[in-house]
């Protein structure tokens, strides 16, 4: 018994070095965690429309709504990690009427990575790497003040990518886009297998 408590006293005292914290919410209500600029962000999410939005807090900040409110109670927000790396998780039951809404405000100079089964993701005014993919559904980038990449891929198995920030529009069967820039910073990578995707951003300097 002295072992055991000792092991989870270590534990504890590791989690608190390290910073480590973990934060859970129901649909409904809202979660907040300490989120630093220049941090990473992974989203493991059941099916939803997930919206991304950049900020100029230092936290992350949570809302999930649903239209059927007695559904959305099964469905689970949590937070886990360390404030430069953090892991966003939302779970829980089939939401039976209408759709369930996440929206997630960042630092606006924050990396993430997203996967999801089947649903929309949008990200709005978000500076960082980006690592995106769907089963089934569209991926949205949008960014009006800036297109800082030094790579990008986007391919749908079946569907449209939309870049108009470099002149492409292609659909049908297995299609991808490829850009590269020596002066770039950020790597964004978009996949659907089955969906869209569309790059809108400001005007791109491509090689």
């Amino acid at each position: 018994m002295k072992s055991l408590s000792f092991a989870a006293g270590a534990a504890l005292f590791a989690c608190a070095a390290t910073g480590f914290s973990q934060t859970q919410a129901a649909c409904g209500s809202a979660l907040d965690a300490p989120l630093r600029s220049r941090g990473t962000l992974t989203i493991e999410s059941r099916p939803a429309g997930v919206e991304i939005v950049g900020t100029d807090h230092d936290t992350i900040h949570v809302t999930c709504t649903a239209d059927d409110p007695e559904t959305a109670e099964n469905v689970q927000v949590r937070f886990s990690g360390i404030a430069d790396n953090g892991k966003l998780t939302i779970s829980g039951g089939y939401v039976h009427r209408g759709d369930l809404k996440i929206r997630v405000e960042v630092p606006r100079e924050t990396s993430v990575r997203v996967r999801m089964s089947a649903g929309q993701v949008t990200v709005d005014e978000l500076t960082g790497d980006k690592d995106i993919a769907l089963t089934a559904g569209q991926i949205t980038i949008r960014a009006a003040h800036g297109w800082d990449y030094r790579r990008v891929d986007a391919s749908v198995d079946i569907g449209e990518v939309n870049a108009p920030a470099y002149g492409a529009d292609k659909g049908g069967f297995f299609r991808s886009f490829t850009k590269s820039t020596s002066d770039g910073e950020y790597l964004l990578r978009a996949h659907v297998m089955t969906g869209e995707i569309d790059l809108l951003g400001g005007n791109a300097k491509a090689e």
